[in-house]
This record gives C-alpha cells, structure tokens and sequence, in this order.
C-alpha cells in the first residue's frame, strides 16, 4: 500500500479547541494522576533525566499545572546534556506568550519546543564546547501530551487498548532513510567507518564528524548537517489514560517498543521503569548507559493502571509473533484504535523557516532542505531584537 494510500485512510486531525470544548460539554474536565517511576544503569555516566510533575502556567494556581519528563544521552562528555536538562525548559517556556488561555498555551506549545530547542542548542555553542545530547522532552497538561525529540532516545505509548504508539522519530542515519537524503542533499557525507585495506565498520556516520545522529543539541565540531530541531508530536488521550515509556537507547537497542511495554503491564511506575531496566540488561548486557522512566497518566478515580488481559497463544499465534517482533517498531508508529487517542500534530521537519511559519495544527512531511546552524542565529536573534 503506497504512503499516499495510508495517509487518505487516517482520520483527519481533530482541532485541540473542538477536543476542549467536548470534554466541558461532556463535563469530563479533571484533571488525570500523574504518577513516574525512574530507573537506570551507567556504563559511561552519559545519561540525564528530568522529571517535573509540578510545574504552572500561572504560578500558584494549581489548575494550571502540567508535568515534565525529559531523557538526555549525552555523548562526546556530559556538559550538552546537563547544560540542555537545566535550562531546556525555561526556554520552551519563555517562547509562549504570557497570560493565555489553555487552549493558546497547548496550540503554541509544539513551536515553542522548536524554539526551545534552537534557542539551548545556540546558547550551549557560545560556551565553547563540543559535545552533544539526544533529548526527548514531553510535556502532559491533562489528557494531551506533547512530545519533542531530537536523537535515538525514544518514547512511547501504552493505552488501555494493549496498542503501542510510537510518539518520537529516531534520527539515526543508520535507520532514517529521509534523514540521509537531507544531509546528502546538502553536501554532507554518510558513510561508515574505513578501516585498514578499506573495509568498512560500524553505523552510518555523518562526515565531517562521524556522528551517527542526524539531529542533536550541541555538536559544534560535527559541521552544519546535524540540526537541533525537533520531531513534534502532540497527542490527546481518552480518559482512560495510558502510560508512557521514554529512555535512552541502552534501552531501544536491547527491546523492542512492544517488549519494553509488555514487560512492565500492570505495575506501578516506579517497579515498572526498574523492571524495563533489568529486562534491557538481561537482553543484551550493560553495553551502553540505560535509563527509563515511566509515566503513568491515570484517572483521578483509577488509583493504578490495570493490567491488560493476556490472550491465549496458540502454536501458530507463538510463531507469528515470533516472525513479527524485528518490524515491531515500525508496527508501532501507528496510534491507538479510534477512541483511546486522537492526532492533534505532528510536524518533523528540519527547516527552519517552514517550522516558524506553520501555526495550523497539520501533518506535513520532514523537509530535505537543509538549514545551517548559522540560519539559526540569525532567525533566532532576529526575532529577539
């Protein structure tokens, strides 16, 4: 089935006021429990999180509150991703008008991270330094959740449904075909290492550099290919709830997004992100830092998330999952059955331009285009000035 095939047969995207405006008609306006659970374990002492679950948009009032989550996989040395876990957020924040409703505040959220995430990464250049970081940033104000990533670092979605939804796009050249047609496009070199008598090792890598991300905050010595704006992806639950599972690599590289979430089904957040950690370890050993976190969004009057049914396997059921679990992760880029989710945005594209003038809430394609981090201060300062 073509990729124009697919696109016709989703539902059209539902404007975030209309979502709103059912749930005060409908009466369903409290907000869900916000539970998290955090596990980890170093191998090079690379990897950051953030967990904020109460943050305001209007200090002291507690009506206005939304909840942070962020991973950070630093590579190259830690300071990109410390720098980015402390000071990611006000930046996000600074970006969104004063003083305006919900509805405003979440329609302007997604261009905020954009922002957000161009503003860190210039700032973190001016110090001087080369290494970088991954970041998958989310943000839930009540039922909708926000997500914005740049690297491998991935974070997913579990609903009562037993459906999981992918709500971040990895940007590593090895497994991004539209990413190596950007840098390629603009001049860039993606190749794999060369080793004595030309043979090559390793992962893709983007040259000059050598950096098998596309896209990251930090990296000044890699050259202008690797950007640092974000996949976003913005998501309204039903109020059942779901869970969320966003960790490093160390994690995805050992299980799939569908063995990740059925490990941890039914326990709470904090054993759950511990339980992840461990099957991660004893999938494929600690060869890399793994952190995991668990995000629980619960209604108020559902005190844990229930477990999902198991269905009985049968021989050939056993076999067929079997033969499913290395396309997993495409499988579940899907989002949940009509009901459990609705689409409110998503937008991954790596020009610039095309993200600051894109305020309807639409699916479009990730651009070829390519924009320098040079583009970027001079946008950025311009509309500073």
């Amino acid at each position: 089935m073509s990729q124009a095939e697919i696109s016709r047969m989703k539902p059209p995207l539902v404007p975030l006021a209309t979502l709103i405006g059912r749930e005060l008609r409908g009466g369903k306006v409290e907000k869900p429990i916000v539970k998290y659970g955090q596990a980890a374990l170093a191998k090079k002492g690379e990897d950051y999180f953030l967990a904020k679950p109460d943050c305001e948009r209007i200090a002291g009032d507690p009506s206005t509150s939304f909840s942070v989550f962020a991973i950070l996989d630093g590579h190259n040395g830690i300071s990109a991703a410390i720098f980015a876990k402390e000071n990611l957020l006000t930046n996000v924040l600074s970006a969104i008008p004063q003083g305006v409703s919900r509805d405003d505040w979440l329609q302007a959220l997604p261009r905020a991270l954009v922002a957000g995430f161009v503003k860190t990464d210039i700032e973190f250049q001016q110090r001087g330094e080369t290494s970088g970081t991954t970041v998958t940033f989310v943000v839930i104000d009540g039922w909708t959740i926000t997500v914005a990533s740049v690297g491998d670092s991935r974070c997913i979605l579990d609903t009562q449904g037993g459906v999981v939804s992918l709500l971040t796009v990895d940007h590593r050249l090895e497994e991004n075909a539209e990413e190596r047609e950007r840098v390629t496009a603009s001049g860039g070199e993606v190749g794999r290492l060369n080793v004595f008598g030309g043979n090559e090792v390793g992962p893709l890598r983007c040259w000059p550099g050598g950096l098998c991300l596309s896209r990251s905050i930090g990296d000044t010595d890699v050259g202008e290919f690797i950007v640092p704006i974000p996949h976003v992806k913005q998501v309204k639950l039903s109020n059942a709830g779901g869970r969320l599972i966003i960790a490093s690599d160390g994690i995805w590289d050992a299980l799939s997004s569908d063995v990740a979430a059925k490990s941890c089904r039914g326990l709470p957040a904090e054993l759950a992100a511990k339980l992840v950690v461990k099957e991660a370890l004893r999938s494929r050993g600690l060869k890399d830092d793994t952190t995991c976190l668990v995000v629980d969004i619960i209604p108020s009057d559902i005190p844990v998330i229930p477990p999902i049914p198991k269905k009985k396997q049968t021989f050939l059921s056993s076999f067929l999952s079997g033969k499913k679990s290395r396309s997993a992760n495409k499988a579940t880029s899907k989002l949940s059955a009509v009901g459990a989710v609705e689409e409110l945005f998503e937008e991954g594209s790596a020009m610039l331009a095309e993200r600051k003038k894109s305020p309807k809430r639409m699916k479009q394609k990730a651009s070829k285009n390519e924009v320098t981090r040079a583009t970027f201060r001079f946008q950025v300062h311009k509309e500073s000035s």
